[in-house]
């Protein structure tokens, strides 16, 4: 006979598409989830994975079982969430997944805030130079930069951001863009732009990105070294005082940030109060970071 928590290893597993995959997410030594694979595959009389030196792969079977474990699980969250009112606060885990600007520099204060009035809630945040795969559930939800054009997700927009030129305050202000010529720019690693949202360079790399990374903090910490010349979020820029906007009337930028759900946790109170505690928390962050922004260029 099958229990949940069979169940529950077998769609971790399931989803991220292997044993080492899945271990740290269930705290599972990964020859312990591959006894508890091999049991569970005893007892349903047929394999559910296809096992490779690349990971494991779901047979047809295991695709259909994963599809009601799934669903099993979104009724079983929505019956714990029964049971955290609004006056008792939130609790329980919840990850959200982040591109590293956002992660580094707006999550930590605004995920702090909502933590300390919910003492019993753990917030983790995972820090990505990629997209996160909701639907391998490596998060709860996901802050992006681009709303997803597949997949049975909920996105709703949470705030526009600004981005501009910026280098050291030791160097001399440029007083137009020719002046950077033979500037070193600061940028992102060209092919691993995982978004083309963040394809924000143009012109200004055309002779290429002479110190890169595929960090938004390292490009940060790169033009407090006296690296160069890059393209910087505003709201990142009070935590880098040594650095300064430069030609902000020649290249100005705005992008987004989108919070990005399973659809079906819509259905989950305690995921709705969060997304909601969250979002409301960033338009904030970024508003609050930006305005010392501003105030640092008077």
């Amino acid at each position: 006979m099958l229990n949940w928590d069979d169940m529950r290893i077998f769609l971790a597993v399931a989803r991220a598409g292997g044993l080492s995959g899945a271990a740290p997410v269930l705290r599972m030594d990964p020859a312990t989830l591959g006894r508890r694979i091999a049991r569970l595959e005893a007892a349903v009389g047929a394999a559910l994975f296809v096992k490779s030196p690349q990971g494991y792969a779901v047979t047809d079977l295991g695709a259909r079982m994963t599809e009601a474990a799934a669903a099993a699980e979104t009724a079983l969250t929505a019956a714990a969430d029964l049971g955290q009112s609004p006056s008792s606060g939130l609790a329980g885990q919840i990850r959200i997944g982040a591109p590293d600007g956002c992660a580094n520099f707006l999550l930590p204060q605004v995920c702090a805030a909502i933590q300390s009035d919910n003492p019993a809630l753990e917030v983790q945040i995972l820090a990505l130079p990629r997209v996160v795969n909701l639907s391998r559930r490596e998060a709860d939800m996901a802050v992006t930069v681009s709303p997803p054009e597949a997949g049975r997700l909920t996105v709703q927009k949470i705030t526009d951001y600004r981005l501009h030129l910026a280098q050291h305050r030791d160097f001399a202000v440029p007083a137009t863009l020719a002046d950077l010529r033979s500037r070193a720019v600061v940028g992102y690693i060209p092919d691993m732009i995982f978004d083309a949202a963040l394809d924000y360079m143009g012109d200004l790399a055309a002779d290429g990105v002479q110190m890169a990374s595929n960090s938004v903090s390292v490009q940060v910490q790169m033009l407090r070294a006296r690296a160069g010349v890059g393209i910087a979020h505003d709201f990142a820029l009070p935590f880098a005082p040594e650095v300064r906007r430069v030609l902000t009337d020649a290249v100005s930028l705005t992008r987004s940030f989108y919070l990005v759900r399973h659809t079906a946790d819509r259905q989950s109170d305690r995921l709705q109060r969060f997304a909601t505690l969250l979002t409301e928390g960033l338009r904030a962050e970024v508003a609050r970071l930006e305005s010392l922004t501003d105030a640092a260029a008077v």
